[in-house]
């Protein structure tokens, strides 16, 4: 396996259960303004070693999603701002280019200190 992207949370936004009972995550590195901190799952600065591609793993507190769909703005703000939203539906499309659909499981149980991840198979 090939890691794409690793980087650790360093913050989980008080708002963030609003988007988890919509089964969607939103993440932004630590250079996100602040009026953006309550939506977001912060973590520390990461490069993006290889694009993101359907096909490749997101792993978020050990579990593990096979991604389905990579939005045309994913990549580009992963770099910039380690910024993407997650959608765990299933679906292998998304209205907003800076979407990433994942396959259809129970979130992850989020901890400051557990990694986010992107792996190639």
């Amino acid at each position: 396996m090939t890691k794409k992207y690793e980087a650790k949370i360093t913050e989980i936004g008080e708002e963030v259960e609003i988007f988890i009972e919509e089964n969607m995550l939103v993440i932004f590195n630590d250079t996100v303004p602040e009026s953006l901190r309550s939506i977001g799952v912060i973590h520390e600065r990461a490069d993006l070693l290889e694009k993101v591609e359907a096909g490749d793993v997101l792993e978020i507190s050990g579990q593990q999603y096979e991604i389905l769909f990579v939005g045309s703005k994913v990549n580009d703000t992963l770099e910039e701002i380690g910024h993407c939203t997650i959608a765990f539906n299933g679906e292998t499309e998304a209205s907003l280019p800076g979407t990433m659909c994942v396959e259809k499981k129970a979130l992850p149980e989020l901890q400051v200190g557990s990694a986010i991840r992107i792996i190639k198979r």
